[in-house]
């Protein structure tokens, strides 16, 4: 992508944030960046934004002081708008306490967004967690604007490793409060054409 094109992407995550009331520089930046990975040129030349994504990274605040971050960056291009199997790209988390833990990496397999909440799964394809590669997990968030929530699927169907044929974009409710400070998530909404 040359330099123009970049900047033109940016401005248009930009303009996005403007019209849907978005504020602070964190969320302009994720906006933006994940406008810029999935935005396509018609054949007309006119850009069109991709029709879901969820974005961000952040730690979960827990009283124990559990080191807990998440990281997403999934996206459903506007091609793909009646198919949110095709979703694509990764997420990422970790989980450390009092130096024992592990990390995993996922493919994503399904996105789902509704206003400011997204569901999205993904089969793992890194970990330091044995047995973890190959299981399918998911994730839903809840972008408040202020301290998202989030909720995973292993919350009540057991950790990664003991759960079998768990289905597409299957989460839990967003129980889980994101630590001040610590970043942000970002959902765009998807517009299905029913």
């Amino acid at each position: 992508m040359n330099r123009r094109t970049k900047t033109a992407v940016l401005g248009l995550g930009a303009a996005l944030l403007v019209t849907a009331g978005a504020t602070g520089a964190t969320g302009a930046a994720g906006a933006a960046a994940s406008t810029s990975a999935s935005t396509s040129a018609s054949a007309s030349g006119e850009r069109q934004r991709e029709s879901a994504a969820l974005t961000g990274r952040a730690k979960l605040y827990r009283s124990a002081g559990d080191d807990i971050t998440f990281s997403f960056d999934a996206h459903l291009a506007a091609k793909d708008n009646d198919d949110p199997l095709k979703a694509t790209g990764t997420f990422e988390w970790s989980h450390y306490a009092g130096g024992d833990g592990a990390w995993a990496k996922a493919e994503v397999d399904c996105l789902l967004t509704g206003g400011k909440v997204a569901v999205v799964s993904g089969v793992v394809t890194d970990s330091d967690l044995p047995g973890a590669k190959g299981k399918r997990v998911g994730i839903t968030v809840h972008d408040t604007g202020r301290q998202d929530r989030l909720g995973y699927s292993w919350a009540s169907v057991g950790n990664p490793v003991e759960t079998k044929d768990l289905p597409k974009c299957v989460g839990s409710a967003p129980f889980e409060k994101v630590k001040k400070g610590t970043g942000d998530f970002t959902v765009v909404p998807w517009n299905p054409k029913f």
